[in-house]
């Protein structure tokens, strides 16, 4: 059983199936790295990764086909995402042929107790609702001395369109009617330090290395408006009304434009990294939370 977030969600990307890949893929940090990458890196000495929110399978597809310095291929992937339409494009990635790619729910996870020794998670670990609940099934398929490694939103950096989207944005999604107005997706507590710890630490996990980075998005003015149009909140909007925010940003940001004509836009990302420790849950098994051996991998 879903939830309305959740319905929300799957609608959402039914519609704009791969939206995060587009809007993200082609940023870099300053070490030339996509956070896809930087995620990829994290788990560079683990041998089998599920990646939670899959999505369309980019990063998948980077643990399949690790380069030099970014550890071995993975031997076992495994992927889950709420939609239908982001796993049809992942399964169409021929390097993930050999990948088990499902349709779920990270507070339900289909695998074994201990299977992985990685875990990432892009952009889909902060949306996810029942937080305890996917902490303590993370930490349940997760082997001791498993790492997750995900990314979660960070902000605008400052001084560029992202931060004039959302200037110009908030205003509109705070007037619009309760029909064109998304539900509160996922756990706020998920994009802090203090907040990942209060939410993994109980489930089994070590503290959090937590590393924020700036990931510049600059393009062109379709490159980054498919970055900032990406916004959940757009989904339901009147057309007319992302009609018009968009003229007004395009209008704002083209005073800004490099002489190449490219736009300046930056966001920040949070990159949290924690470790599975031995033994079981801090406190006991959280109530109700699967135990015992799940169904196997196909």
């Amino acid at each position: 059983m879903t939830t309305p977030q959740e319905d929300f969600l799957r609608s959402f990307h039914a519609a704009r199936p791969a939206v995060t890949v587009r809007a993200m893929a082609h940023g870099r940090a300053e070490d030339g790295r996509s956070s896809y990458e930087i995620l990829r890196d994290r788990v560079a000495a683990c041998r089998r990764v599920l990646d939670l929110g899959c999505g369309d399978g980019l990063l998948l597809e980077l643990l399949a086909v690790r380069g030099p310095g970014a550890g071995r291929a993975a031997s076992a992937l495994a992927g889950l995402d709420l939609s239908p339409e982001e796993l049809a494009l992942a399964r169409r990635r021929p390097c993930l042929g050999g990948a088990d790619l499902r349709l779920g729910r990270a507070q339900q996870l289909p695998f074994p107790d201990g299977w992985f020794d990685g875990c990432v998670s892009h952009m889909a670990l902060m949306l996810m609702s029942d937080a305890e609940r996917v902490a303590a099934e993370v930490a349940r398929v997760l082997a001791p001395g498993g790492t997750l490694a995900v990314v979660v939103g960070g902000g605008a950096a400052g001084g560029e369109a992202y931060e004039t989207f959302l200037r110009l944005a908030k205003p509109r999604f705070e007037a619009a009617p309760e029909g064109e107005r998304i539900p509160p997706l996922g756990d706020r507590r998920l994009r802090t330090r203090e907040g990942f710890d209060e939410v993994f630490g109980p489930a089994g996990f070590g503290p959090v290395e937590w590393e924020t980075v700036r990931i510049d998005l600059t393009g062109s003015p379709e490159r980054v408006w498919a970055t900032v149009g990406g916004i959940y909140d757009l989904g339901p909007l009147d057309p007319a009304v992302t009609a018009e925010l968009r003229g007004r940003f395009e209008a704002e940001t083209a005073a800004s434009a490099l002489p190449d004509g490219r736009i300046p836009c930056a966001m920040r990302v949070h990159i949290a990294t924690a470790v599975r420790q031995d033994g079981g849950p801090r406190g006991g098994q959280m109530p109700g939370a699967p135990g015992g051996q799940g169904p196997a991998p196909r």
